[in-house]
């Protein structure tokens, strides 16, 4: 006979209507005197805000090592058969590569290194596993980009991430100009989690992973939250880096200019903020975009 732990849902959502709930859980979980590379006015920033910003994570040299790999993962024609692989809907170019820290020692890396996993232990308070990693990539004229969302809300909803104990990071390797679709977040809106109306369809990853539909919030919703919080856009060399709270809510828009726009997107769980049974879909997502393999970053 086995017993299943039930495990309290804070954040409901993809119920008959919105439900805004107050934030339940710190942002930074780690103390403000645990020694890290994030200071304590940053740590203070990213409580207030949601976010930090870092204008060189990695130098010119690293950026060009990445920025060939990216390069030699999307021009693979194994790499585009293999499910891991996004493709536009239109254009059927490369979108989105997922688990690149499984496909390529040199993503693995990129994880293991101190400056990106030693930011996320500081701020987590804890070991952290990767639950998602993948890179996105933004060629010129035409790339769709992501609308409104709280990665939280998905998370939660479709993979069963219990808390708010997760933290991400976009590495920048291309240049993000205030043109060619870069990061935006609502600077505060982590602290409160949007339950977004209507049920999760079955297999919802493969139209989501394309074009966000099940977990988006409404333009009532979205339109308030702009209004108290405003919207930053993210512009940076390549290198620099963003770090975000899981709960932010946060898109991107098209790239319709010649300037590519491309990034590696690293997210970084507590270990104890395990995925459980997802919140509210019927199915657990594949693992390559919610992770079930809880082993430490070492």
């Amino acid at each position: 006979m086995t017993t299943t732990t039930r495990v309290t849902d804070l954040y409901p959502t993809r119920g008959a209507t919105e439900v805004a709930t107050p934030r339940q859980d710190p942002v930074v979980w780690g103390s403000p005197d645990t020694p890290g590379p994030v200071s304590a006015t940053e740590l203070q920033a990213l409580d207030r805000d949601g976010f930090l910003a870092v204008a060189q994570l990695i130098g010119p040299d690293e950026v060009a090592v990445y920025r060939r790999e990216l390069d030699r993962l999307v021009n693979d024609p194994d790499i585009r058969a293999d499910e891991r692989s996004i493709v536009e809907p239109k254009s059927k170019e490369i979108r989105s590569v997922f688990e690149v820290h499984k496909i390529s020692e040199v993503f693995a890396q990129l994880v293991r290194d101190e400056r990106v996993v030693g930011r996320a232990r500081q701020i987590l308070g804890s070991d952290v596993y990767v639950h998602q990693s993948r890179i996105n990539v933004k060629p010129g004229f035409g790339a769709s980009g992501f609308y409104w969302h709280s990665d939280f809300e998905t998370w939660h909803a479709e993979d069963g991430l219990p808390n708010m104990r997760t933290i991400s990071v976009s590495i920048a390797l291309t240049e993000n100009h205030d043109t060619n679709g870069g990061l935006m977040i609502m600077p505060g809106s982590h602290k409160t989690f949007l339950g977004c109306a209507g049920e999760t369809p079955k297999d919802n990853y493969k139209k989501s992973l394309q074009m966000q539909d099940a977990g988006t919030p409404s333009d009532e919703a979205l339109t308030k939250m702009a209004s108290e919080y405003g919207i930053k856009l993210f512009t940076g060399a390549a290198g620099s880096a963003t770090w975000f709270d899981c709960n932010c809510m946060h898109g991107s828009g098209d790239n319709i200019t010649p300037f590519p726009r491309s990034n590696v997107f690293i997210v970084f769980n507590s270990v104890e903020n395990t995925a459980v049974e997802p919140f509210a879909a019927p199915v657990r997502r594949p693992e390559f975009i919610g992770a079930r393999d809880f082993t430490p970053v070492r």
